[in-house]
Order: C-alpha cells, then structure tokens, then sequence
C-alpha cells in the first residue's frame, strides 16, 4: 500500500517534472523562435543599412559633383557679377540719357494728347450730328428686315424643271449660232444645184458651138485622113482641159474664199476662234465629175454626130436652120397685124429652139437669184422695225414677285410713276411653253392678259397681215402670233395645249392669229384665262412705254426697275431685237455675194449666147447689110429676138424667184422668227434693170461689131 502510495508520488512527481521540463522546453522554443526571428530582423537591418550605405556613397558623390559644380557656378557668377556691375554703371549712364530722352517724348505726348482729345470733341460732336440719321436708317432697316422676313414666311415652293441645250435660260447666243448655220446649210442645199444648171446651160451652149465652129477644121482632118476618134480627141482634150481647170479653181474658191465670206458674217456677231479650212474630197469629186460630164458630154456627143457626114459636107458651111410654120402664125388678127421684121423675128425665135430655151433659162436663172436675194433682203430688214415700230409700242415688261411688301409696292409704284414713264398698263404676264418646231423644241410663249381690254391696243397693235383687219380679244379664244400658229400648223377655230409655270396643262382656242415677227404671243382676256385656266386672275406685271425711246435708254430704265425690291424681272425688246439683228446681218451678207453672182451669171449667159447667134448668123446679117439695111437695122433684126427672150426670161425668172424666196422664208428663219413674206416693187424692178442694162450694153457691143463687120469677107463662098 505504502509502495504504491509512493509510486503514484514518484508517478506525480514525475509528472510535475515533465510538465515542468515541457514548460521549459516550450519558453526555449519560443526564446529560439524569437531569437530567429530577431536574428532576421537585425539582418533585414543590415541589409537594409548596407542598402542605405550604398546609397549614402552614391548621394555623397553626388553631392561631391554638385558641390563641385556648385563651386565652378560661383566662379562664373562672380565673373558674371562684374560684368554686371560694369553694365550697371554703363546702364545708368544711359539711363539718365534715356531719361533726358523721355522727359522730351513726355512732353511731346502732352501735346499729341492734346490734338487727339480736340479731334476725340469733334468726333464726339460729329457722332452726336450723325446719330438721328443713323436712327432713322436702322428704323428702316428694321423695317426692311420685317419686310424680308414676311416675305420669307410667304415664299412659295419652287418649281423645278429640265432644259436642253436649247432651252436652258441664257441659251439665245446658241440658238441664234445655230440659226444662222441652219441659214447657212438651207441655202447650200439649194442655191449649188441653181447656180450649177445655169453653169451648166452655159458650158452646153458653148461646147456645142466650139463644135459648130470646128466643122471645117474638123472635116479638113477627116480629108487629110484622121480617124473619127483622132479628131474627136481634139473636142474631148479641150472640154476635159478646161472643165478641170475650171473645176479646180472652183475647188480653190469654194474651200479658201467661201468659208472666209461665211466666217466675216458670223464674225460680225459672235466671238469665234481662227477659222480651220478643211478638204472636201467627195465634194470636189462630185464637182469634177459634173464639170467634165457638161464639158465633154456635150461636145462628144455633137462631134460624133457631125463626123458621121463625109468630108465633102464638113467642108461646107452648116445649112441653116430649116423654118417652119410657128403657131403664132395660125392666129390671123395677131399674125397680119405684125410686121415684116416682127414676122421675122417671130419665126427666127422658134427657128433656133435650143438658143431660145437657152436665153430664156439663163436670163431666168440669174432674174430668179436676183430676185430672191432682193426679195430675202427686203423681207428681213424691216421686220426689226415692224415689230417693234408699229405692232409693239411698249419699252419694257416689269414682272413683279409673286409677294410684295407694302413698302415694295410703294417703291415700285413710285418708280412707275417717275417722269422717265410715259404710261403703264398692268397685265398678268406669264411664260408658257409648248413643244414645237422640227427640232421640238421647247417654244416659249409670252402670255399677256391685260387688266383693261380696251388699253392693249395701246401697246400692242393686233392684226391678220394678210387682210389687215384688225384684231381683239374680247372673244372667248386666245389670239396668237403668225409663226407660231405656222409651227404649230394650227388655223383660227382649233384649239392646242399649253404648259405654265408649274408644268400644268391648259386647252386654249385659238380664235385670231395676230401678225408678229419675233417670238411667240398668247393674248386673252380676264374671263377667258379665268375659264382656261381655272385660276383667279390677279396682274403680276406693267407694260411700259418709256417717254425717250431707245434702246440706251431701255437698258438704263431697266436696271433702274431692276434695283426695286420687288421687282422679279425686266423684259427688254433690246434683247430680241439683237437677236434678229444677228441673224439678218449674217443673211444680208450671204445675199450680197448672192446678187453679185447672179449679175455676173446674167453678163456671162447673155454675152455667151448673144456672141454665138452673132457668129452662127454673120452670113444672113451681111446679107440683109447688103440688101441696103442701116447698121441699127440688122442690130435689131438679131438683137430683137434676145431682147424678147429676155424679157420672157425675166418673167419667168419671177416665178421661180418667187418660189426660191417661199421656200428660204420657210426653211431659214428660227423657230421664234418669221420674215415678212410680202412683195416689195423692188424685187421685181432692179433684177428687170440691170437686165435690161446688160442686155443694152450687150447690143451696143453687137451694134459696133455688126456696123464694122466685112460683108464681102462674111459673104465669100466657101468653095
């Protein structure tokens, strides 16, 4: 009991003991853990101190350098420093000459100061004269301002639209270059061909006669032995050797001369670049070709039918020309109450056929181009003054906006009513359209409605040019101008559409057609535009008779309405009026060279033609001579006969002249242009004249050859 008691005490007190030796071991462990961890802190510290050392030796030899450096800087400013106070005692020595300087500156700023503050008074008294004005001028301001703003709250949509070339706004240089070209090629179409007949009756007359004259030669040849083909060689080589040579110079002309004539009448009007000349050689072959077909044709023709006949009778003159019974001679009242040499010429006229066919073409190709150059002339110089001399007696169309504010319609008012102004008149004046013409184009037509019927006919004069009877338009249809009833191919009774501002379409009846030269005219009254059109009729615009009229003043009146306000346009005659005047300067032109062809194609055709009847007949002349007849006598015996072709050649020449001059007036004029197709008496009497003229010289000529001829040398016999 007593061993176990002591056991369990050593068993405690071993117990105490471990616990005591674990305590230990546990404040050992914890001494070590804390010692290790000391240990490390005090080597982060040292390494954190030879850290601080490293940095310690870096920043000291730093410091080294700035110190160094901070020594070398103090070297320097006190090098500086002696500098500057050697430039301070320089700086004050200038200062007290700056100083002497300024206080004289100073003084002459005083006075300056002075003069600025008188004229600063006067400024200042002048702002206080000038401030009621300037009040006054943005009180009006302010009311043009609420003007335009009204204005702006009143505009109305705009209307769009798509133009050609042709028909774009400023298009009237183009339209009146491309009129005068069309001028240009419709007369090339046309006047060519003419010319070249009446060239061509010529070189047939004289070939044939070259081969009449070589009869004897001819048969001498054929005698000696020669070939038909050797002698007719001759008759070709001449005709080809001249028709070439002609044809030629024809050539040379119509590609240098020409063109040069055309260029000068375009040049008149337009600014054009140097004129390029180009080589045609379909054209100059054709022309060549046609040359030698008239020259050689002919005379080989002839030759061979001649050169069938034996020697013997190519040796011997050519028989005359058998007569006959002409038709005259079968009207008994007329024939016996002729007389003998009036007989004679009768039969001798229808005795030669081919010469007469010849005179009377030739004299009337030349009368017809003389005359439709007269009659081109006379039909395109007055209508400048026609329409706006007598059909339109109004200046100017002012067009107002669509919305006028009441001070606009005061100034324009007041514009209209100034002393430059005659009289006005207030209408509705739009711009229609309709498409015609044969390049369908768009035609502009000039709608005038006035506001009183009876004050149109002050302004426009409305009429039938061809029965003068005088037009109104207090109808239900609208009356329209001549041309454009033309290009539309309408007559009074038929109706057409037209197209306004907004592209909309309106039926109208045409219910007189006026006489108008220049652009396209629709007049109505208020109560048929109200029905046509379905709209209110309100005026828009005046028509404006100036108290000076001329076209200076026009321009000046025009820009003068153009500066209102209100004012949305200004049409001008000017402008039509130089339209025109383009296109007849360039025709006057084409004309003249016309009629100077046409007077020289008159002297060749008679010379030529009167000089081969002289020689063909100088054996029946001498004889009649002989027979006891006075010089003027035979003159007339022969020269009868041409003078009665050619006034039979005038005639005719009228005829194809007037129907020459129709289709020039057709074809030639733009489309917003129509010439005056009237007749004047000089388009009958001066191609009548200077035919009459050259055919008198041309007798003259006839008369001193026959009055010298040698009868007894005409009248040898050949045998």
């Amino acid at each position: 009991m007593l061993q176990i008691e002591g056991s369990q005490q050593t068993l405690a007190a071993a117990e105490k003991q471990l616990q005591t030796k674990t305590t230990e071991y546990e404040i050992s462990l914890n001494a070590y853990n804390q010692g290790v961890q000391t240990f490390n802190t005090k080597q982060s510290q040292y390494y954190d101190g030879l850290s601080q050392w490293a940095d310690g030796a870096e920043t000291l030899n730093k410091k080294s350098a700035e110190y160094q450096e901070n020594v070398d800087k103090l070297a320097q400013a006190r090098s500086e420093l002696a500098d500057k106070q050697a430039e301070l005692a320089s700086g004050k020595s200038e200062l007290a000459t700056q100083k002497a300087e300024g206080e004289k500156q100073l003084a002459e700023a005083k006075i300056t100061l002075k003069e600025k503050q008188t004229e600063y008074d006067e400024k200042q008294q002048e702002f206080k004269d000038q401030l009621p004005k300037a009040e006054k001028e943005i009180a009006e301001n302010e009311t043009k301002l609420k003007d335009a703003q009204e204005a702006l709250t009143n505009l109305e949509l705009p209307v769009y639209s798509v133009n050609s070339r042709r028909e774009i706004p400023g298009s009237d240089g183009y339209k009146v270059y491309d009129s005068i070209a069309k001028i240009v090629s419709s007369l090339a179409n046309i006047f060519p061909i003419f010319l070249y007949f009446v060239a061509a009756l010529v070189t047939l007359t004289t070939m044939t006669r070259f081969v009449d004259e070589e009869r004897i030669n001819a048969g001498t040849l054929k005698a000696l032995g020669y070939t038909n083909q050797d002698v007719l060689k001759k008759f070709v080589v001449y005709g080809l050797t001249s028709s070439v040579i002609g044809a030629l110079i024809g050539t040379v002309a119509g590609h240098l001369l020409l063109p040069y004539i055309v260029y000068d009448a375009y040049r008149t009007g337009f600014t054009l670049p140097s004129i390029q000349l180009h080589f045609y050689p379909v054209v100059t072959l054709i022309a060549l070709l046609l040359a030698i077909a008239v020259a050689v044709l002919p005379a080989t023709i002839v030759a061979k039918r001649e050169l069938t006949e034996r020697p013997a009778r190519l040796l011997l003159p050519k028989p005359p020309v058998a007569g006959a019974k002409i038709l005259l001679e079968r009207i008994k009242p007329i024939w016996n109450r002729l007389s003998f040499t009036q007989k004679v010429t009768a039969r001798n006229i229808f005795r030669y056929k081919r010469r007469m066919l010849m005179t009377v073409f030739g004299v009337c190709g030349s009368v017809a181009l003389l005359f439709t150059g007269l009659a081109v002339q006379n039909s395109i110089s007055g209508v400048s003054q026609r329409q706006f001399g007598d059909l339109i007696h109004y200046d100017l169309i002012v067009a107002q906006n669509n919305y006028m504010t009441t001070s606009q319609k005061k100034g324009l008012q007041k514009a209209l009513k100034s002393e430059d102004i005659k009289n006005e008149s207030s209408i509705l004046f739009e711009q229609v359209t309709k498409i015609a013409g044969a390049n369908k184009d768009e035609q502009e037509i000039t709608l005038i409605v006035p506001a009183k019927t009876s004050e149109l006919s002050d302004y426009i004069h409305l009429g039938n040019r061809k029965t003068g009877e005088k037009l109104d338009i207090s109808g239900n249809g609208v009356v329209i101008s001549e041309r454009l009833a033309k290009l539309l191919g309408l007559g009074v009774g038929d109706s057409f559409t037209v197209n306004d501002e907004n592209n909309e379409e309106h039926n109208v009846k045409i219910s007189g057609i006026t006489e108008m030269y220049i652009g396209h005219f629709m007049f109505m009254n208020k109560q048929t535009y109200q029905k046509d059109f379905g709209q209110d009729y309100h005026t828009n615009a005046y028509m404006v008779t100036l108290s000076k009229r001329s076209i200076a003043n026009a321009k000046k009146e025009a820009a003068k309405f153009m500066d209102q306000a209100g004012v949305k346009g200004v049409v001008q005659n000017t402008s039509q009026m130089s339209h025109i005047d383009g296109v007849v300067d360039s025709l006057n032109q084409i004309m003249f060279v016309l009629i100077l062809v046409a007077a020289a194609l008159a002297i060749v055709i008679l010379y030529n033609l009167t000089n081969i009847n002289v020689s063909e007949r100088i054996r029946e002349l001498s004889t009649i001579k002989v027979l006891g007849f006075y010089s003027n006598e035979v003159t007339m015996y022969i020269y009868r006969e041409t003078i009665i072709l050619s006034l039979l050649g005038i005639l005719v020449g009228y005829g194809f002249g007037a129907l020459l001059h129709s289709y020039i007036l057709n074809a030639v004029p733009p489309d917003n242009t129509m010439f005056n197709p009237g007749m004047w008496p000089t388009n009958f009497i001066i191609p009548a004249i200077i035919t009459i003229i050259i055919t008198g010289l041309l007798g003259f000529i006839v008369y001193r050859r026959l009055k010298n001829v040698d009868m007894l040398e005409a009248l040898k016999s050949v045998e």
